[in-house]
């Protein structure tokens, strides 16, 4: 069930936290609900089965080599960066 919850913030702030939610794919609602269960430690931020509009858009568009072991290319990228 949601509840309607009236708050009063910044304008720059909530200037800036609408946009950072419009990039992210999110409502403004969704940020400040997410945050208050980080900070409550109620549930888990976001679901795993949950994806932003952005990422379900890219999801499929590239066909990749089925036998790629993207663990390994990421350990040699991050040693080529890090010299280990």
């Amino acid at each position: 069930m949601n509840t309607k919850l009236t708050l009063t913030i910044e304008k720059e702030v909530i200037e800036v936290a609408k946009k950072y939610a419009k990039e992210k794919g999110y409502s403004l609602s969704e940020l400040v609900e997410n945050y208050f269960k980080l900070i409550t430690n109620d549930r888990p931020v976001l679901k795993t089965e949950e994806l932003s509009p952005r990422v379900k858009r890219l999801r499929g568009i590239i066909k990749g080599d089925k036998q790629l072991d993207y663990k390994e290319i990421l350990t040699q990228e991050l040693t080529k960066k890090y010299g280990r």
